[in-house]
């Protein structure tokens, strides 16, 4: 059999020339998986049968000279929050066990229709809600570099999709930092679009103005090339910005030559130290690219983590409040409708859903709605103009994605303060509805990747990918 490239436009420019076929892709990604899997928990459901007929119909279709999808034949991994017609999608949620939605998620729609191949839906925290893909009700994903430690959260399962070399490209979703986090702690490359440029019908909910849907992949020029694919104006998403989809691939190589990189003086303490000398090194490998290196400050910033963990839950308390026992997912049968819901909710969700749905709903609250959820969104417009102000001077910013490495399982389960903190760095973006992305830059504690994260200003992703494809190149001489 040919050898079969490792990227996604390897393995869909490979399978357009015919020098493999799409069942040689295939087969040779989910033996991959049937090796690994039972370690990693990556997925809650591998979709085998069905991404064997999909590549024996692109197949027939190359055979038969028919045109196919620029991304035909490449694998892709699917987050279990979006949702694939006919196919189990649970939010690793008990209260959505077995349910099967009538319809794709946009973002599957596009991609099938480009010619990926789903080999399945991945693993997560309930809902979305967690940093490590330990509030899984199926049980937590391993970090396949060490299965000691989590991979991060809450797409933790589509990062180790791909650290694993189970799927080249995998999908997630974003609310306060579940891609690119996880990313970072897997070593691969994440990317949370702007708001609004990618499609949210179709992704099960957690905080509606946050949320939003991006890719995993292991090179940059991938993840820009899954970009483009799912990026562009749907209708059927009231907040979809109306405009097609950018062109990202390009940027990607085109160097930081004259690019101004910002190094924020006031970044919140508590990054671990080898994080920070790689990122130290980030810059100065922009700075010998081109770049040039200028100090700003985001003062605002750090009330981020505050204001997220208002404006969040507040979003959940309503979002998830459609998962009342009677429409869809688990019913617990009691003695009248209002007992029902509470069974219902009390056996489906987790705690860490629990914990903020309560939040959320007490800071809705008519006595507390002013005092918390009102001057959270004062923060939020705060933490806005600082960017406003700081993009002013700057092309993109670097931060480090995480300010800890892989930890092991357990570590903070206790505390959660101690693992909301771990997307201290990534919540600020998402206040802000811009892009960001993670690109892995070396090693730190134990040996663990570590993620320099590169924001940019609202629809700045080709800047953002220009940044990220010099640290990619840059990344061979971090330590």
């Amino acid at each position: 059999m040919a050898t079969i490239p490792t990227t996604a436009s390897g393995i869909a420019a490979a399978i357009a020339s015919k020098q493999i076929t799409a069942r040689e892709v295939i087969d040779s990604y989910l033996a991959q998986i049937t090796a690994r899997e039972t370690d990693i928990h990556a997925f809650n459901l591998v979709t085998a049968d069905a991404a064997r007929a999909h590549a024996d119909a692109i197949d027939a279709d190359i055979a038969a000279g028919r045109p196919i999808g620029p991304l035909a034949g490449v694998p892709i991994a699917i987050k279990d929050n979006l949702c694939t017609h006919g196919v189990e999608t649970t939010c690793s949620s008990k209260i959505l066990e077995g349910w099967k939605p009538p319809y794709d998620a946009t973002v599957v729609s596009r991609l099938r229709d480009a010619g990926a191949i789903m080999v399945g839906k991945t693993n997560l925290d309930e809902f979305a809600m967690g940093s490590s893909t330990e509030n899984s009700a199926f049980g937590p994903t391993r970090n396949p570099l060490d299965t000691s430690r989590v991979p991060g959260g809450s797409s933790g399962g589509s990062a180790a999709a791909v650290a694993a070399g189970f799927a080249p490209v995998s999908l997630g979703s974003d609310t306060g930092g579940s891609i690119r986090q996880p990313a970072a702690m897997c070593g691969v490359v994440g990317v949370k679009p702007t708001y609004g440029l990618v499609s949210r019908y179709g992704l099960c909910a957690y905080a509606s103005s946050l949320d939003q849907v991006g890719p995993f992949a292991t090179t940059v020029a991938d993840a820009a090339l899954i970009t483009e694919a799912i990026a562009g104006h749907d209708a059927m998403d009231s907040t979809s910005i109306p405009q097609p989809a950018p062109a990202l691939v390009a940027s990607v190589s085109q160097g930081v030559a004259g690019m101004r990189i910002g190094r924020v003086t006031d970044l919140p303490a508590g990054a671990e130290p080898e994080v920070i000398a790689r990122l130290n090194e980030a810059f100065a490998a922009l700075e010998a690219a081109g770049a040039t290196i200028v100090d700003i400050t985001l003062p605002s910033l750090s009330y981020a983590l505050t204001a997220y963990y208002l404006i969040a839950p507040a979003e959940a308390s309503s979002n998830l409040a459609r998962y009342d026992g009677v429409r869809y997912g688990l019913r617990v049968n009691a003695v009248d409708t209002n007992s029902m819901y509470g069974a219902t909710r009390a056996a489906g969700f987790g705690d860490e859903v629990k914990r903020r749905i309560m939040l959320g709903t007490y800071a809705l609250s008519a006595g507390y709605y002013d005092a918390y959820y009102g001057k959270a969104l004062k923060v939020r417009r705060l933490i806005a103009e600082d960017f406003e102000r700081a993009y002013a001077q700057v092309d993109v910013i670097l931060t480090p994605t995480s300010p800890v490495v892989a930890f092991p399982f357990g570590d903070k389960v206790d505390d959660p303060m101690a693992m909301y903190l771990c997307d201290i760095y990534t919540i600020p973006t998402n206040l802000a509805g811009h892009p960001a992305m993670s690109v892995p830059f070396g090693t730190g504690a134990h040996g663990m990747p570590v993620g320099i994260q590169v924001l940019a200003p609202a629809l700045g992703e080709a800047p953002m990918f220009r940044v990220g494809g010099a640290l990619e190149n840059a990344a061979g001489g971090a330590k």
